[in-house]
């Protein structure tokens, strides 16, 4: 897991893919972090994307970093608690000026049964699994 948290690091934009009736949905961005042994993004409460894995879980992450690609298949579960939403932004404080942990509409995504695949045009695969 923390093999797939340092390529996101790297690629400081991933691209996240939901479905919604069908059609597929896919949008930046930019903040992980592990907490609790578990691989956890971020995003608001009254956007979209939120709404969308409420009603469906199963998301799909996409980046690029140093000439090799990630494929991350996983479920994103809402975390409400707290700490957890303390823990996010003491990892990425530049989200402070977006966000705060008591605001209400902070939310973390814990990501579970992960399948993650880094890969390249000359190596083989790296398969990860969380």
């Amino acid at each position: 897991m923390e093999n797939v948290l340092q390529f996101l690091n790297d690629a400081k934009t991933f691209y996240l893919a939901t479905s919604e009736d069908g059609q597929p949905h896919v949008r930046p961005f930019g903040a992980a972090c592990i907490i609790d042994g578990k691989l956890c993004i971020m995003t608001n409460t009254q956007k979209n994307v939120f709404k969308q894995i409420q009603k469906n879980p199963k998301i799909e992450i996409s980046g690029m970093a140093n000439g090799k690609w990630l494929r991350l298949q996983a479920e994103a579960n809402f975390d409400d608690r707290r700490e957890v939403r303390v823990a996010m932004l003491e990892a990425h404080p530049e989200l402070s000026n977006m966000y705060s942990v008591d605001d209400g509409i902070m939310a973390v995504l814990a990501l579970t049964n992960a399948t993650a695949q880094i890969c390249s045009f000359t190596d083989e695969p790296e398969t990860i699994k969380f």
